[in-house]
């Protein structure tokens, strides 16, 4: 591994190796002058309380200020998260942010009418309104699905006050984000040669790549045990997202969180159980991968700082930025011609922030803006982050159809389907990686990656969501969830889902510290679900050539104009089934045996 330098402060990083926020405002200025125009909008949309029910116009004219809204908020909040992203401890742009997150509450406040006036509306009125109003017909869709959830709503003053409590239910996240990226600092790892390393958010999990195993169990040691130390303020802080998440719950008269939060996207909570349940019974192929690996690196005993390593030392060869987008560009290439033009633009127009600097946000993420999405990437010259670029603009390409081809009602797709694209980006790229070696080494090195990725998304991410799903059922039976009582949980899962072949090392009791998704309110399952679907997906394109690739850009550019379960039943997956999680689970089983096979001595 290359010693860590200090990282570059956000003033000094070139200026190509940005994403481009003048297009969407071209200074600061020009920010705060539009800022200066919420009070109209939200006004306009206060103005239309008690005149819903009266008639279909005035809902029709309700939903086009929604819409004008919409486009106003892309822009206004998309260049103040962006900019507040760049470096975390800059407060001018910290203070963007919050201004535009209170905006979202203020407009929460002054919309709580809506959905109680919607469902206090005779479906017979209802009815006439759909076929007297020209034009009210392109927003059914969507008032349908407020209407489907009638029992949950209550009283416009309630639902006011709901809106009003909406910053403070917010709070959790905000603050495991202030500590974790911006405040939280971990000691120099060493390395075998008594080297010291700079450690941060970016350099962590690349350490763990690394074939010096003394480096990589300092840096394991330097970050668990400094969120150890930290462990009773995050048990605090997730404990009281928990909270916030059970009133809400309550509030809405669900019987659970899990309830509530599935919900929202229509997706049955069946699907959720019919994960744990698939992953449950196929854990035997992932104690056999751990056996696999335990092998391959030649220990007498496999840590939890063995897990990301490479097997073989060739798969720790640098992977330029510009190589990644090579190759992804022609990965693609069998979802036609057109779907790579617009990725090709993306590179050369500067959608990607591209590396990490000082008080940059960790990770990577996609947010699909009018203008054009804009990709947040920490990249570090290696197979995961290669794997990653495919993966963040696999999202974009997903927001960039959807706005294209969709009204702004229907342009945001829904959480459930949002892993699906970026995950079918990183199975194309995964087959054109392999389509191009015939060397055996090589090709062992890349099943391995594509095994990792079975690990990290489909068994990983199940456990995360189990372990969610727990600890929410600790809270609704009473238990507080206390420091001691998240780590039992968290060390006990991961037993289960490593088997015998893991020693559970002590420090992992703590990695429930370090997760952000655990502030997304059930996110994480939809990883699992969302790779088992893209895998069918990618399948399918493959085998079946342009009719399923059109199926699939016709997915990529539905938005949420039907449910997500439908969307998908119409691009050929089932996901009420298990048969999608088997399947995948199957090819994990089959590639762990040619692993196996190819790494024979």
């Amino acid at each position: 591994m290359e010693e860590v330098r200090g990282l570059t402060k956000r003033e000094n990083v070139k200026k190509e190796d940005t994403w481009a926020t003048e297009d969407l405002y071209e200074s600061d200025k020009a920010w705060e002058e539009d800022y200066a125009r919420l009070p109209q909008f939200i006004e306009k949309l206060a103005s239309f309380e008690g005149k819903l029910k009266e008639s279909g116009e005035a809902i029709l004219q309700y939903y086009q200020a929604c819409e004008e809204l919409d486009v106003y908020l892309d822009r206004l909040g998309g260049y103040a998260f962006r900019k507040a992203d760049e470096d975390t401890a800059n407060s001018f742009y910290q203070d963007y942010a919050a201004k535009v997150n209170d905006a979202y509450v203020k407009i929460d406040g002054a919309t709580a009418y809506v959905t109680p006036e919607l469902l206090s509306i005779p479906d017979d009125v209802m009815d006439s309104f759909y076929q007297k109003t020209e034009g009210l017909r392109v927003y059914e869709t969507a008032i349908n699905d407020e209407r489907r959830r009638k029992k949950h709503f209550l009283t416009a003053e309630m639902e006011a006050l709901l809106a009003g409590a909406g910053d403070v239910v917010r709070q959790p996240d905000h603050i495991f984000g202030m500590l974790n990226d911006a405040d939280l600092t971990y000691p120099d790892a060493i390395d075998g040669e008594g080297k010291p390393y700079v450690v941060t958010h970016g350099s962590f999990i690349p350490s763990q790549t690394q074939s010096d195993r003394v480096l990589r169990k300092s840096a394991f040691e330097s970050v668990y045990h400094t969120y150890k130390q930290f462990s009773n303020t995050f048990a605090s802080i997730l404990g009281a997202q928990v909270k916030s998440l059970s009133f809400l719950a309550n509030a809405r008269n669900y019987d659970n969180t899990l309830e509530a939060a599935l919900d929202e996207t229509n997706v049955p909570v069946s699907v959720y159980y019919n994960l744990i349940d698939a992953i449950h019974a196929n854990m035997d192929k992932m104690h056999k991968y751990v056996k696999l690996r335990k092998k391959l690196l030649k220990v007498e005993e496999l840590h939890f700082y063995d897990v990301y390593t490479p097997i073989t030392e060739a798969s720790s060869k640098k992977i330029s930025y510009d190589e990644a987008v090579n190759n992804v560009l022609e990965a693609v290439k069998p979802l036609g011609e057109e779907y790579n033009k617009v990725l090709k633009s993306g590179f050369e127009n500067r959608w990607v922030d591209k590396y990490e600097n000082k008080g940059k946000r960790s990770g990577a993420y996609s947010s699909g803006a009018l203008v054009h999405p804009f990709v947040l990437m920490n990249y570090a010259d290696n197979l995961d982050s290669e794997f990653t670029l495919a993966h963040e603009m696999g999202h974009a390409m997903h927001s960039y159809l959807s706005n294209k081809h969709q009204p702004r009602t229907y342009a945001h797709y829904k959480i459930f389907v949002a892993e699906i694209a970026s995950t079918c980006n990183e199975a194309l790229l995964m087959q054109h990686l392999l389509k191009k070696t015939t060397d055996k080494k090589e090709r062992a090195i890349l099943i391995n990656h594509f095994l990792e990725q079975f690990k990290g998304t489909v068994y990983r991410q199940t456990m995360f969501a189990e372990f969610e799903l727990k600890i929410n059922q600790l809270a609704q039976e009473g238990k507080t969830l206390t420091a001691d009582v998240l780590c039992d949980v968290y060390e006990a899962l991961n037993k289960q889902y490593f088997g015998e072949g893991m020693v559970i090392d002590d420090e992992i009791r703590y990695e429930w510290c370090r997760i952000p998704h655990f502030y997304y309110n059930y996110y994480v399952f939809q990883y699992a679900t969302g790779f088992s679907a893209a895998i069918a997906l990618s399948q399918k394109i493959l085998k079946e050539g342009q009719p399923a690739v059109e199926k699939y850009l016709n997915f990529l550019s539905g938005g949420c104009s039907k449910d997500p379960i439908s969307l998908l039943k119409d691009a050929g997956v089932d996901m009420t089934t298990a048969e999608p999680i088997n399947q995948a689970l199957q090819l994990f089983g089959e590639l762990i045996e040619e692993m196996d096979e190819l790494t024979q001595e």
